[in-house]
């Protein structure tokens, strides 16, 4: 027998061998976190997968996976996480994670920086429609060469929602998994109640139009863990939970699917004010609103970035000395 033969026939044995009657095989999923420049990405990504590191600045795209097995003497599942740094400067990196291949098992973590309500909304909507326009452009050339593939993700951007939900009709769900995180809730907790309600009832909003689960965290292990419990399941296939926490004085616990656009309300405007709002779609109304409130401050995430090579976290002695030698 040649290698491949030997190749071929080790494959058809771990396939049709049983393990107490059931085809054994590992889950392979991929998730993308990206949002605020120092908004608190990596310490969650840390705490999710349980690793006891120091978080270190993210500079570009990076890549860290975790495995976890779901019983005892089983395969472990993978998870590949990627980490997009720089905010919202690095936006073409987004298409190196998200391919054709992988498209079916990815899912997108956007972590928003609560302390810094004015830049909240312009990260939010920069970072999602580039995504979505890749995604978007993924799945219209899945339509010509795998339609089965692109019709089961499209149909399963309505999974979370059931069809009798009385807001089925006015969302527009995001078409790969989404969990957006508000990180960063203990500085929020010393905002004015007025301001919190805002940005809570924003980001619920934002969150059920888009079909995404929606959770409020800081440093405290009892709110990272209820971040885990999401990123759980979207990377491991975990139960997902059937808690919900919608009281604006409280952290916000939403998953997919479960609010309303009846139970949070209209944008909170003053009555005075809104009429005087125009806008084409419901997004763009929420959106006027809330900058009326927050005014977008104009910041510019490339200037902060730094040369990667004069990085100490990346320093190694010879390549550095070569460096020098050839700058001089």
């Amino acid at each position: 027998d040649t290698l491949w033969d030997l190749a071929i026939a080790e494959v058809e044995k771990r396939e049709n061998s049983d393990n107490d009657g059931k085809h054994v095989e590992f889950l392979e999923k991929s998730v993308l976190f990206m949002g605020n420049k120092n908004g608190g990405k990596t310490t969650i990504i840390l705490r999710c997968l349980e690793r006891e590191e120091i978080p270190k600045p993210t500079l570009a795209l990076e890549y860290i996976f975790g495995r976890r097995a779901r019983r005892h003497n089983a395969p472990k599942d993978v998870a590949h996480v990627w980490e997009l740094g720089g905010g919202t400067s690095l936006l073409e990196l987004i298409q190196i994670p998200i391919t054709s291949n992988n498209i079916r098992s990815f899912s997108i973590v956007l972590v928003l920086d609560l302390s810094k309500p004015n830049e909240l909304w312009t990260t939010m909507e920069k970072l999602l429609q580039v995504t979505r326009n890749h995604v978007n452009k993924i799945l219209t050339k899945l339509e010509k060469t795998n339609p089965e593939v692109a019709t089961e993700i499209k149909q399963r951007m309505w999974n979370n929602l059931q069809r009798d939900h009385p807001d089925y009709e006015l969302i527009d769900p995001f078409p790969i998994p989404l969990v957006i995180i508000g990180s960063k809730y203990d500085v929020f907790y010393e905002f004015d109640s007025e301001m919190r309600k805002t940005i809570s009832k924003t980001l619920r909003f934002v969150s059920h139009y888009y079909g995404a689960s929606l959770v409020f965290t800081s440093k405290s292990e009892a709110l990272l863990l209820k971040a885990r419990v999401l990123i759980n399941h979207l990377v491991f296939g975990y139960d997902k939970s059937k808690s919900v926490s919608v009281d604006h004085s409280k952290p916000l616990f939403i998953p997919a699917g479960l609010d309303s656009l009846s139970q949070i309300g209209p944008p909170p405007a003053f009555d005075s004010d809104t009429g005087k709002i125009y806008a084409n779609t419901p997004l763009e109304l929420w959106k006027k609103v809330y900058e009326k409130k927050f005014p977008p401050k104009s910041f510019c995430d490339l200037q902060d970035i730094k040369d990667p090579a004069q990085d100490l976290q990346y320093a190694e002695y010879e390549v550095d000395v070569m460096r020098a030698q050839k700058n001089q």
